[in-house]
């Protein structure tokens, strides 16, 4: 599925990985993220962190009627407060895809696949 934008100019398409991939890189600049997991691959409690390139597999983008449903699966960082995390890639990743995409978000949901301990 995509969303169809029609301009002046013209018609534009944008697809659901384009979304996925913008909100999956809006997400993991929040801080307290260590990286998106996937959303099909836990296996003994163990998520795969995603590279850059793999972010929209860790995204779900939904369309129902006229509104928009994201699903992000991430990984945070220990000793960090999970709510606040979960709370700022929410409002980071509806405020990017309204600025970039000119996109009205519905809702983002946020699903914790694990925490780590960042090695910095």
């Amino acid at each position: 599925m995509s969303i169809e934008l029609h301009t002046n100019d013209g018609q534009v398409t944008i697809t659901n990985e384009v979304i996925a991939t913008i909100a999956g890189g809006a997400a993991v600049e929040c801080y307290g993220i260590v990286g998106m997991a996937s959303k099909s691959q836990i296996r003994d409690g163990i998520a795969e962190i995603l590279k850059k390139e793999n972010y929209s597999k860790g995204v779900i983008v939904r369309q129902e009627d006229n509104n928009l449903h994201i699903d992000m699966y991430i990984i945070v960082s220990y000793g960090t407060k999970i709510s606040e995390i979960a709370h700022n890639v929410q409002s980071q990743v509806k405020y990017t895809l309204s600025q970039s995409l000119g996109l009205e978000i519905d809702s983002v949901n946020i699903y914790i696949q694990g925490v780590r301990v960042s090695q910095e």
